[in-house]
């Protein structure tokens, strides 16, 4: 536990009038994700430590090295969680890298993403300056919010030092079904399930079964298993650890792996042994050697966006080509926030 955010501003500054690049560096548990890495490591794995902790107002506030590790087993003491379930990538995962790569589990439809939970962050800019952006309430916001602006900016835009978020009670109960069916009749089935008034807080198909997982009430959730059809998995949990940590047999291998947002609905195309279905539908991985724009052309027909989450080439750009306006503003928002452009060059994108 440890703050050296004085030593950052430092590097940063030196950073900046000798003109290197940094590359942000914390527990390099996602360090596969973005483009290839440029810069000279500035490691904030140090900077940790959780600063408060008020279970009666469902607010923690750690500094951006702080594994997920330590914040989950303070919350576990008072029977809370991080809904967003984020992925601890084996006890590596830090709270500023999370939210950096914008990462939340099976539940994200139902329980929001780590950015719905995101309270304020403090910000160490381009200049080296220490800015502070929200707060540890939760409250709406006027005008932009830097804070939430963060989730997915992969570390372009500034050092995320500290971070506050909003927790959550654990479910009182938790059970999982299983059912056999094709992907086409799954999508179906999700998005019909969804729409009811049941405690499910997570969905997926892989494997030709789809997965469902209720939590909340035990009278709610005995109540739902007695309406719908399934196996109730007895190591149902265990089954939604391994999809959130990314340790199934499916995420194995060397084939890359790409990662679809798409409309929950859109109709399910290529075989069905190449997919796994998540988020009741509207995260899509996609095993296998593809070409890079007709997969974008195929999400575009979805509804969404694709990505090369895992593996492939990744000197090239690896998220969805953004049209033009929005290319600007990514632009404007680096130069505002990193005007020299220090921070994880081409991280983000070729031209970024």
């Amino acid at each position: 536990m440890k703050d050296i955010s004085a030593e950052i501003i430092e590097r940063v500054k030196q950073a900046g009038a000798d003109g290197s690049k940094l590359q942000i560096v914390g527990g390099g548990s996602k360090d596969f994700m973005g483009r290839t890495p440029e810069g000279v490591p500035l490691n904030i794995a140090e900077h940790s430590g959780i600063v408060s902790y008020e279970p009666i107002e469902l607010v923690l506030t750690a500094r951006a090295g702080t594994s997920l590790t330590e914040i989950n087993s303070a919350l576990s003491e008072h029977n809370q969680r991080l809904a967003f379930e984020p992925p601890l990538f084996n006890g590596q995962a830090t709270l500023g890298g999370t939210l950096a790569c914008h990462l939340s589990g099976p539940g994200r439809p139902w329980n929001g993403s780590v950015r719905d939970h995101v309270l304020g962050i403090h910000l160490i800019n381009g200049r080296g300056e220490a800015l502070r952006f929200g707060g540890q309430v939760m409250k709406n916001v006027a005008g932009y919010d830097v804070s939430r602006m963060q989730a997915g900016a992969m570390g372009t835009l500034g050092v995320i030092s500290e971070v506050s978020l909003k927790v959550m009670p654990k479910p009182a109960t938790t059970t999982t079904l299983k059912r056999e069916m094709s992907a086409t009749q799954a999508i179906k089935e999700m998005n019909h399930l969804a729409g009811l008034p049941n405690p499910l807080t997570a969905a997926c198909w892989f494997d030709n079964h789809l997965y469902l997982r209720l939590e909340g009430a035990r009278s709610a959730v005995e109540s739902t298993v007695k309406q719908w059809q399934g196996v109730v998995l007895e190591d149902g949990d265990n089954l939604w650890t391994q999809l959130r940590e990314q340790q199934l047999d499916y995420f194995t291998g060397h084939m890359p792996v790409w990662r679809f947002s798409v409309n929950s609905s859109a109709e399910h195309v290529l075989p069905d042994r190449e997919w796994l279905l998540d988020w009741g539908g509207s995260q899509r991985w996609l095993r296998g050697d593809y070409d890079t724009e007709s997969l974008e052309a195929l999400a575009k027909s979805m509804g969404g966006q694709v990505s090369l989450y895992r593996g492939g080439d990744r000197q090239l750009d690896v998220f969805h080509t953004q049209p033009e306006l929005l290319r600007g503003l990514h632009q404007r928002l680096k130069h505002a926030f990193d005007p020299m452009g220090i921070f994880n060059p081409g991280r983000l994108y070729s031209w970024m």
